[in-house]
């Protein structure tokens, strides 16, 4: 792979190399995956995937901010954002690949 972004493509070509499944069911093993993960997500759950780290959706709550083209004071209304934490056994591959 010489591109620097993994897409859905990507890993439904290696599920195919890998398990031997049609290109079109590892296509739907993929999309099911990842809508798995995002209804989750949508729910307000954590995603664990061991080995590999966190998703977690987080509640901010209303803040005070600026707007940066004028200075002006403004309110930030809640939201919801996405975090990821890596865990320890990918914190390690990364850092071993970028010999740390």
């Amino acid at each position: 792979m010489t591109d620097k972004t993994l897409t859905r493509a990507h890993l439904t070509d290696a599920l195919h190399e890998h398990v031997g499944l049609s290109r079109q069911d590892c296509a739907g093993l993929v999309e099911r995956t990842l809508d798995m993960v995002a209804e989750a997500m949508e729910r307000g759950e954590s995603v664990k995937l061991s080995g590999f780290g966190v998703f977690q959706v987080r509640s901010k709550r209303e803040r005070m901010g600026r707007n940066p083209k004028t200075g002006e004071p403004a309110t930030i209304a809640p939201r919801r954002v996405i975090g990821f934490r890596a865990s320890q056994v990918l914190k390690a591959r990364i850092d071993q690949a970028l010999g740390k």
